[in-house]
């Protein structure tokens, strides 16, 4: 620990019970698909923040949003204690990624969690509609079922990639969930997309109407963290196919 601050550990500031639930994931990155769909998922469910991490690593950034302070990288959970949210909404250096990916695998295991999602975008100049995946070969053939298609080859960077390599080493199912998104600006519509497969595959009943109806007050909200990913894409999260 220096100056007060560890290098990286989940501050819980809410104790409740968890059981082994499925953690969804989403970073900056590409259209803010995975902060997005994150932010969304939370609203939906009413999920109930538990925890932020902690890091040296971490930019000294805070978040505002209509007037009120929140940290930038918090853990939630449902009232049934069966699905957890991470949720990060600054830009985050390569510098000290692999410390926070293990702090959220260490809590993950702690919880009894048996899978991790990452919900996230890959750049594009349009949308197709279409959910990809990127998993076990067995999960991958059963979500070629529910309609989402397989990523024959691509690279997944960032705190994306570095929790996915960790899952295939701590024996946790590492999933990736990626939709096509705007290079530059914030995408709704590609968060909606991600949503609905989630809907699909884990028979979840999560209302995305008002993601593709509030378009243009998402961009006014997101916008300048979108420009902040853009200008340093190659340090911070993203899918590249």
């Amino acid at each position: 620990m220096a100056d007060g601050f560890p290098e990286a550990e989940v501050f819980e500031i809410k104790k409740v019970e968890l059981n082994s639930p499925i953690i969804f994931a989403g970073f900056v990155g590409a259209g803010l698909v995975g902060s997005l769909s994150i932010s969304h998922i939370i609203e939906e469910l009413k999920m109930e923040e538990i925890g932020l991490m902690r890091s040296k690593h971490l930019p000294p950034s805070t978040v505002f949003m209509k007037g009120r302070l929140r940290h930038p990288f918090r853990f939630y959970a449902n009232k049934d204690g069966t699905i957890c949210a991470i949720i990060c909404e600054i830009t985050l250096r390569m510098e000290g990624l692999y410390s926070l990916v293990s702090a959220i695998l260490d809590w993950s295991e702690k919880k009894g969690s048996k899978e991790i999602v990452i919900l996230d975008g890959i750049p594009s100049e349009e949308h197709d509609d279409k959910a990809y995946c990127a998993a076990k070969e067995d999960l991958v053939r059963m979500m070629a079922d529910k309609n989402i298609s397989m990523i024959p080859q691509g690279f997944i960077t960032g705190i994306p990639g570095g929790i996915l390599n960790e899952c295939i080493v701590r024996k946790i199912q590492g999933v990736a969930l990626l939709a096509k998104a705007n290079k530059t600006s914030p995408d709704p519509i590609a968060a909606s997309t991600l949503i609905e497969a989630l809907n699909r595959f884990y028979d979840m009943k999560i209302d995305t109407s008002s993601l593709e109806k509030e378009k243009e007050r998402i961009h006014s909200e997101f916008n300048e963290l979108s420009q902040k990913y853009v200008k340093h894409r190659e340090e911070f999260s993203g899918m590249y196919m």
